[in-house]
Formats: structure tokens, C-alpha cells, sequence
């Protein structure tokens, strides 16, 4: 087919062509209103592909299965799952049950994901591969996250994905794909398309036609033709000097008149195949004959092209089949809809035959509730949120017990929130407290209304309402009060909200706990007693629980308990074990929901240790995953330590912007990683040697709502800053907090950060000691940073004293660390001191080799120094092996490398 004017988005679609085939991944939406060329563009597209030897995987959305679970990304994938077996087992079993292939556990939506990356890089393998999707509207959500999850992700695959969907009053997004907006073709291109498909249509006519398409292709030819076939059509008719109806409202009223010309047995016919466009030519002609009709009354529809039949009938626009059964009557439409239900007996049938019951069912029906109820849970176990929401809902509007009404609707709500469908969840949990008395039923409305508001407004919002949920259970339901209770005290201590953690604590403390909880629970009450500044009450359990068993259904909600309680009680170490090992179980299993948090507590306590290389890579694909799943709160958490990583590497500008950027909205959301990020702004002012401005940075940070949470860290800095500052005493009460705590968490690190609080502070014969004991501290336990920041300030007090040799050596060694860190400030003020001290320094020496990698190319070095394949480094990464391949690829020269043989070495 010859396009008409539309050179520019052709030109686009090859480019993108031409990528593919030099192993350059890309996707691409083509969005605009019916008619306007989408699909055209893909036929041609298809056709390049074709011609120039890629392999074509090509699929549409279909408005009758939208509701059903990955209906669309199985009917996709359905020719190549022969080639499941060579994806990572995990995903390979995701993917056969959200087809229905294998029965199971409820199907992971982030592994099915995974897979379809995973299946879609395996076909690439044999060559590059053109993956188009027509309608992505109408595809149900699952499919849509899916397909989007694996565009975003190929890098150095030779994949094109090409996507169309309509335009509405609600624009079309296609997250993280380039948009190209298909407008009305020109009036010249618009006029040489109408003179060819309707060369004899008098001026005034022609004139007419152009003027109300818009510009609108389809509408262009429809109109054309139906005013050519209607000569005797009388302008003065009041019918045709009604203002103008939008072209898609025109074009579709073009089709109805062809549709009412048709015989009535033909109308039938045509409305039974719009009614279900996924079903067999089987099923349909079955359903036609049970209405009375035969096969043949399809012929005329066929003779004017309005539909084309093959082993399924396809309309020759979707507009044809809206046209078709939007104007045929609501008796009719139920009519038809009941046939289907009768002929749809298989059990492989069983969701299709639910939602034509649905269909034709306008009162309450338990009957028609409990097939749906059915749906919804079928729906669960492949993985499908919004199929589940959707089932959920039209169940509960067909109730006809109150109650179970309720239960329904709530549960839709939940599968809302899962699905990303805030408003509609929230909407939802509304409706069901309104229907409700039951505590249980409640309490998961306000669970779920909880989890919204952590979302919309902030931690702390959530915290109240989940509280509030936990209270109605807790008597009645241990298990979901457990549950309700470590998911309110995580979420007041994200907001800083202390006073919800020790509301948590009482609640806890007046129930009984199930066995397996009792050791979250301990932890969760030491929460409370350290914020209260008890930490003497509160090592003890919080630490216990890292002993405990692992594994069970609660594991990854210990482990997140052990991972933030340890950074609150200086157990940097054993944090960085224990989340790194829960970080490869969630890999493993797919569970992306737990990726942000984990990665949030590692790049903490990686910044912690001094290994600011790593934490960066923690907070880029922290940063990354959040944005895929929506999370915003965690997408400011991890931006938030992304500041505090800027200001130790002294790029002020870049770091200061990025504040202005985060801070306004991570106060609200996300308080108490809001704090790291100023921390790290004082601590910027600190290197530079602005100590006013450091001093009231961190003052404020220090006295501040978070002051007994992982911000405790911050006093050293304090202390530093107010020495330094001639201010001593406005450090005083955070310094005696300080000590308190890192008396009782009895870590060395903290010890050694104590010792130089001390030191800093001592009077001169004491100091000497002081920093001599810090150092020997920091010499072993805390990592390159904090021993480095020691022997900055004994060098400095030793310069002083105009002790020569040896405050070279510390102050040289600062210097050396803090460049091989990529310090920059810090190194220039260790190496002012020196030049003070009449040393020439010698000029700065560029970072340590694995600074030099991008965030994503240092995890994948990483995980190929311990051995890893590209293979399993990409089920890990949720990337494609050619993915991970590249980022070797890049990452071999910047190391000084020319194989992975010498990673193992250099990383360590």
C-alpha cells in the first residue's frame, strides 16, 4: 500500500528498523485517533521487516479480551513457547501460568515480565527480530506491563518494538517509549488520497469531504466513497447542515449506514461476531445458528468488505465492529451474549463464558457473581491485578448479599492498588466501608486506603489508617494484626512519625502475636524503645532477630526488619550480608516489589561503609525499579541518598540542584531519607571548610525528627562542624545522645566515631590518645571513609602541634583515599592542610578504577567477578544477556581489562 504524506514517520519507523539490524535496540508508539494510519504505518513496517529478512512476532488488542489476564501476551507469544525451556526456570514457569499452562502458586506479574524480555531476547538470538503490537489500548494491563518492561530494558539487542495506540480524551501514554503523534495528512496529501479513491466527486462535494475528515485517512476514503455511492443526497436536508460531528463519530455513522443497508439476518450475524472478535469461526457460526441464523448470512458483510474471513473473522476497522454492536438493541446485544455463555461449556472457557454472562445479566445474580468470583481468583494465580480488580468489581455489582458485596469490592480495591490503579482503589475501599460492618472486611479496606495514601500524601497518612486497621483485628485475626502492625511501625518510621512507632509498639504489646511473628514483633518493639533514646532497651531484640530461623512465608519481612533495624544500631556489616542476600532471593524469585527497599537499605549502608561506588549502583537501579512500578515514595528515598552521595564527591552544582529537586517532595514522603540528603548537604559545606553553614545544616539535622534513626550518624560531622566553628556547645546535647547509643550498640565503628568526638573536643593531653584509638578503630572496622576522615582531623591536630612527620603520614594517606574514593573536596582540604604545612602535594590522581563505571556496569562487572554467565547476570538484572554483554563490553577498557578472567582481582 502507497502512504500518503507520511514521509516523516516513515522515515522514523525504518530508523528504527535499521537500529535493530545493527544491534541497537528500540521502541517506538505510533498514537493518534481511529483512522488516522496507525495500523498502516505497522503493515508497512511489517512489510520492510519482511523483505529486509527479520523475524516478525505481531499482535493486536482486542477490546472483548481486555479484561482477561495476559490474554493478549499470550496470543503474541502462543507460536514460540516451544522455547520456554530455554529461559531461567523461574520465569519460564511464570509465563505457563499466566497462560494456564501449569497450575500453581499465584504467578509473579514481575517474573512474567522478565520472561517476555527473556523469550523475546532468546528469539532475537536467531536474528533481528520485529516485535508489533496494534491497539495496545485495548490489551489488557498485564500484557501492556509486560511488553513495556522488556522495551525499556534491550539495549544491544537487534529488537524493534513498534507499538500503535489510539488517542482519547485522555492522552495514550506508553511509559518510557518514544511517542511519535500521528496528525491529519495536509490538504494536498489529503486531496491527492480522496481524488484517489473517489476521482469523480463533484467540487462542492469534494470540497465538503476535506474539510469535515480532518485531514483523517479513513475518514478521508469513507466519506468519500459514501458520498459517491449517494449522488442524490440533498445539501438543503437539515440532517446535513447539523454542525460538524467529530471525524471518528462521522466515519463510524459512514459504516452504520452501510451496516442498516444489509439484510437483517446479516445485522445479526455481524453483531455476534463484534460481540466476542477473539472467539473461533467455529464458535461463532455455532452461536449464529443457535439464534436461528446460518454461515451464509455472512456473505453480504464479506462482499462489502466489512469484515474478512478466515479461521476467525476480522473486521475491517474496529470502528466497523463499534458501529455493529453499539447500535444494535440492549435486548439484542443480551440476547447474543447468553448464546455465547451457553456455547462457552469447556473449562478452558470458563473466564469467556463468565463475562458474557456478565454481559447479559443487568439485576443482581449470585449466580453470575460466583462465575466471576471464580474469574477473579483464576485471575489471581496467573498474576493479572487488573483482571482480578475488574472481575472483582463486576462480582460485587452483581451481589445480591450485602456483605459478600463488600468483601468483593474490597478485594478489588486491593487488586487495584496492586495493579497501580490508585484513585480506582481508592474509590473502591470507600465503597466498601460504606457497605460494611464487618472487622475484617474493614480493616483490608483501610489497609488498602493506607497503601494509597503512602503513596499520594506520605508515610505517615498510610501509618494512621493502617493503625487504625490493625486495632479491629488484633483480638480477632493475630495474624493479620501482626501484619497490619509491622507494615504500620515500617511505614511511621519512613515518615519519622516516632509517635506512630510507639502506638505500633502498644498495640503489639497488648496482643499475642503468632509464633513466627514474635521475633518481628520483638524487634519492631526495640524500634520504639530507641526512638524513645533507650537504646540500652532496645539492641538486644533487634539484634535477636537477625539470629532467628530463616525462610517461611514472613522471611523477606524479617529480613527488611534486620536490614533497617541494623542500620539504626551501627550493624553495618552484618547489613550488607544479610541484604545482599535477601537482594539475590528477591532477584531469584522475582518479586521486583521488594528490589526498592531492599536496594535502600544496602545503598545506606554501602555509604555507610565508605563504598560510595556501590551505593551509587544500589540507588540507580533503586531509582529505576521504583519508576517501573510507579513507587514514588522509594524513587525519592533512594534520589534523597543519591544527594548525600553528590555532596561527598564534591560536585556541589550538580548536588545542590538535585536537592531543589527532592527535598520539597521526600520531606513529606520519605522524612527520614529527606534527613540523609541534608545530612549530606552539611557534610558538603563541612569539606569545604563553610563550617557556619555546616554547623547549621547539621544542627538542624541532628535535633531533627529522625535524630535517632540512622541519622545518629550525623553528629560526628556536627561535632566537627561546631569545633571547627568555635561553636563547641551546640553540639553538646546530639553528642551526648551519640555517646549514649554507641556505648550500648558497642560497635567498633561507632566506638571509633565516639573516640573522635571526644578528641575533637579534648582538652591536649587527652587528645592524642583519643585520635590514636579512633584511628586504630577505623583502621579495621567502618571502611575507607570514615579512616580516612580520622586521619584527616588527628593530621590536622598534629599539624598544629607541628608534630611534621607525622602528621604527613596521616594527612597523606587521607588524601590517597579520599581520590581513590572520588572525595574531591575532602581531598583538596587534606591536601590544603598539607601545602599549609609546606608540603608540595602532589597533583590530584584520578579515582580508583571501578569509579569510572556507570552504576549499571559496575553491578554486572560485580556479578561476573564471582563467576556469574551473561545468562544468569541478566535473570538477576532483569536484563537480556546481549544487555549485559555491552555493559562488559564498555566496562573492559575504562579497568584496564580484556576478559572477565581478570575481574575477580580487581573488584575485591
Amino acid at each position: 500500500m502507497v502512504l500518503v504524506g507520511r514521509g516523516a514517520e516513515q522515515a522514523r519507523v525504518q530508523r528504527l528498523l535499521a537500529d535493530a539490524r545493527e544491534g541497537r535496540s528500540g521502541a517506538l508508539g505510533l498514537r493518534g485517533a481511529p483512522g488516522i494510519g496507525k495500523s498502516v504505518l505497522l503493515d508497512h513496517a511489517v512489510s520492510i521487516a519482511e523483505a529486509g529478512g527479520m523475524r516478525v512476532v505481531r499482535g493486536a488488542g482486542i477490546e472483548s479480551d481486555h479484561e482477561l489476564a495476559y490474554g493478549g501476551l499470550h496470543h503474541l507469544l502462543f507460536p514460540h513457547l516451544d522455547r520456554l525451556d530455554a529461559l531461567p526456570a523461574p520465569q519460564a514457569t511464570a509465563l505457563r501460568r499466566a497462560f494456564g499452562l501449569a497450575e500453581g502458586d499465584d504467578a509473579n506479574r514481575f517474573l512474567i515480565s522478565a520472561g517476555t524480555l527473556s523469550l523475546l531476547a532468546d528469539l532475537a538470538e536467531d536474528g533481528p527480530l520485529l516485535c508489533v503490537v496494534d491497539d495496545l489500548q485495548w490489551l489488557d494491563q498485564g500484557s501492556v506491563e509486560a511488553l513495556l518492561f522488556a522495551a525499556r530494558r534491550f539495549v544491544a539487542d537487534p529488537i524493534a518494538m513498534l507499538f500503535a495506540v489510539r488517542d482519547t480524551a485522555v492522552p495514550a501514554v506508553i511509559a518510557g517509549v518514544e511517542v511519535v503523534d500521528l496528525p491529519g495528512l495536509a490538504v494536498p496529501d489529503a486531496a491527492r488520497l480522496l481524488d484517489g479513491h473517489a476521482p469523480e466527486l463533484a467540487e462542492r462535494v469534494r470540497n465538503r469531504v476535506l474539510a469535515e475528515s480532518g485531514g483523517n485517512p479513513l475518514a478521508i476514503i469513507e466519506l468519500g466513497l459514501s458520498r459517491l455511492a449517494a449522488r442524490d443526497v440533498d445539501d438543503s436536508d437539515p440532517a446535513e447542515q447539523v454542525g460538524p460531528l467529530p471525524v471518528t463519530r462521522r466515519v463510524q455513522e459512514a459504516f452504520r449506514h452501510q451496516i442498516v443497508e444489509l439484510p437483517d439476518p446479516t445485522q445479526r450475524a455481524l453483531l455476534v461476531a463484534a460481540a466476542d472478535t477473539a472467539a473461533p469461526l467455529a464458535t461463532i457460526l455455532h452461536v449464529i445458528e443457535s439464534l436461528g441464523g446460518a454461515a451464509g448470512d455472512l456473505a453480504p458483510a464479506e462482499r462489502d468488505r466489512l469484515v474478512r474471513i478466515d479461521s476467525r473473522i476480522t473486521f475491517r476497522h474496529p470502528l466497523v465492529r463499534a458501529a455493529a454492536y453499539q447500535d444494535a438493541p440492549l435486548h439484542r446485544r443480551m440476547e447474543v451474549h447468553r448464546a455465547y455463555a451457553e456455547a462457552l461449556r469447556a473449562d478452558a472457557d470458563a473466564d469467556r463464558r463468565a463475562w458474557h454472562l456478565a454481559a447479559a445479566t443487568t439485576q443482581p445474580d449470585e449466580a453470575v457473581a460466583a462465575e466471576l468470583q471464580g474469574v477473579a481468583e483464576r485471575a489471581w494465580h496467573r498474576g493479572g491485578a487488573m483482571a482480578v480488580c475488574a472481575a472483582y468489581e463486576r462480582a460485587g455489582r452483581l451481589s445480591t448479599d450485602r456483605e459478600l458485596k463488600a468483601r468483593r469490592i474490597a478485594r478489588a480495591s486491593q487488586a487495584a492498588f496492586d495493579a497501580g490503579k490508585a484513585d480506582r482503589a481508592a474509590r473502591l475501599a470507600a465503597e466498601a466501608l460504606a457497605l460494611t460492618t464487618d472487622t475484617g472486611v474493614r480493616a483490608d479496606a483501610i489497609y488498602t486506603r493506607g497503601a494509597v495514601e503512602y503513596e499520594r500524601t506520605s508515610p505517615r497518612a498510610d501509618a494512621e489508617l493502617t493503625l487504625e486497621a490493625a486495632a479491629l483485628v488484633r483480638d480477632s485475626d493475630p495474624e493479620r494484626a501482626a501484619l497490619t502492625l509491622y507494615e504500620a511501625a515500617h511505614a511511621a518510621r519512613h515518615g519519622a512519625a516516632h509517635d506512630l512507632v510507639r502506638r505500633a509498639a502498644d498495640l503489639m504489646r497488648g496482643g499475642a502475636p503468632p509464633e513466627h511473628w514474635a521475633p518481628v514483633v520483638g524487634a519492631l518493639l526495640g524500634w520504639a524503645e530507641l526512638f524513645a533514646g533507650r537504646p540500652e532497651l532496645a539492641v538486644g531484640p533487634m539484634r535477636a532477630l537477625h539470629t532467628t530461623a530463616r525462610g517461611g512465608g514472613h522471611d523477606l519481612m524479617r529480613r527488611i526488619t534486620v536490614g533497617f533495624g541494623g542500620l539504626m544500631i551501627a550493624d553495618d556489616d552484618d547489613v550488607v550480608a544479610e541484604t545482599e542476600d535477601m537482594l539475590a532471593v528477591v532477584r531469584a524469585t522475582g518479586a521486583l516489589g521488594w528490589v526498592p527497599y531492599t536496594l535502600n537499605v544496602l545503598a545506606v549502608a554501602r555509604l555507610l561503609r565508605g563504598e560510595f561506588a556501590d551505593a551509587r549502583a544500589c540507588v540507580a537501579e533503586g531509582v529505576s525499579v521504583s519508576d517501573e512500578l510507579g513507587n514514588t515514595t522509594e524513587s525519592l528515598a533512594h534520589r534523597s541518598v543519591e544527594v548525600w552521595l553528590r555532596a561527598v564527591s564534591g560536585d556541589e552544582a550538580d548536588c545542590r540542584a538535585l536537592a531543589d529537586e527532592v527535598l520539597p517532595r521526600a520531606r513529606a514522603r520519605h522524612r527520614v531519607n529527606a534527613e540523609i540528603a541534608a545530612w549530606g548537604l552539611g557534610m558538603l559545606d563541612l569539606s569545604a571548610r563553610r563550617f557556619g553553614d555546616a554547623l547549621d545544616g547539621l544542627e538542624h539535622v541532628c535535633r531533627g525528627p529522625a535524630s535517632r534513626d540512622v541519622l545518629v550518624r550525623a553528629v560526628p560531622d556536627l561535632v566537627e562542624a561546631a569545633v571547627r566553628g568555635g561553636l563547641p556547645d551546640r553540639a553538646h546535647g546530639p553528642l551526648v545522645a551519640f555517646r549514649h547509643w554507641a556505648e550500648h550498640v558497642d560497635r567498633p565503628v561507632a566506638t571509633g566515631l565516639a573516640l573522635r568526638c571526644r578528641a575533637l573536643l579534648a582538652d591536649e593531653g587527652d587528645a592524642d590518645a583519643l585520635y590514636a584509638e579512633a584511628l586504630r578503630l577505623h583502621e579495621r572496622h567502618g571502611g575507607p571513609y570514615e579512616r580516612a576522615r580520622t586521619q584527616l582531623v588527628y593530621g590536622e591536630w598534629l599539624r598544629r602541634r607541628r608534630r611534621r612527620a607525622e602528621a604527613r603520614g596521616h594527612l597523606a594517606a587521607a588524601v590517597s583515599a579520599f581520590e581513590r574514593l572520588g572525595a574531591r573536596l575532602w581531598a583538596e582540604r587534606a591536601r590544603g592542610e598539607l601545602a599549609v604545612f609546606g608540603e608540595r602535594s602532589d597533583e590530584p590522581r584520578s579515582s580508583g578504577p571501578l569509579t569510572l563505571l556507570t552504576p549499571q556496569e559496575l553491578q554486572v562487572v560485580r556479578l561476573a567477578a564471582n563467576g556469574h554467565t551473561n545468562k544468569e547476570i541478566a535473570a538477576q538484572l532483569f536484563l537480556s544477556p546481549r544487555t549485559v554483554g555491552h555493559h562488559l563490553y564498555k566496562a573492559y577498557p575504562k579497568l584496564g581489562v580484556t576478559g572477565r578472567a581478570e575481574l575477580a582481582c580487581l573488584v575485591q
